[in-house]
């Protein structure tokens, strides 16, 4: 980033925080009137667009997160099995005797204790909650990456324009 303005350096090290290109500029210094624009155009500059991808590789080695690795994690939530966290009787595993891949489908387990109707409180039932996360969610953003959906419509083919005067139309 040596040859950044401070001001540009800046934009890199708040653009990084939320990948807000407005609100980078914002913090950055920039006007907020006119922070659209020159984050727009922050971007598009070579030397911050190099300083951006150079410290979002440094950033993916420190903590080891790469495309392979959030895609494996997409992987376990869009094909996992909901079977896989309970017991061959139909209990609920207990999370350290489940293995890794069924461990990261569940977002929360909750377990209501209630007391068993007319035991007087005597007797209690353990009730889990489990809430999973969102298997759509997950096997959208694998799709999206692996491109095998469209956000745009793309055409191709010829068309043909033809542009005459008409003296009588001017």
């Amino acid at each position: 980033m040596a040859d950044l303005t401070p001001k540009q350096a800046r934009f890199v090290e708040e653009y990084l925080i939320d990948l807000n290109a407005t609100q980078a500029a914002i913090r950055a210094g920039y006007s907020a009137k006119t922070a659209e624009q020159q984050a727009s155009r922050l971007l598009v500059n070579v030397k911050v667009a190099d300083a951006i991808a150079s410290a979002q590789a440094k950033r993916s080695k420190r903590t080891e997160i790469t495309q392979d690795r959030v895609l494996q994690e997409l992987a376990k939530l869009g094909f996992g099995d909901i079977r896989d966290i309970f017991s061959e009787d139909g209990s609920l595993r207990h999370p350290k005797d489940m293995d890794a891949n069924a461990a990261a489908r569940i977002s929360s387990i909750e377990v209501v204790v209630k007391p068993v109707p007319g035991t007087q409180g005597q007797e209690v039932e353990h009730v889990a909650k489990i809430k999973a996360w969102d298997k759509l969610g997950a096997l959208t953003q694998i799709g999206r990456h692996l491109g095998m959906f469209k956000d745009k419509l793309e055409t191709s083919g010829e068309i043909a324009i033809n542009i005459t005067s008409d003296d009588d139309a001017l």
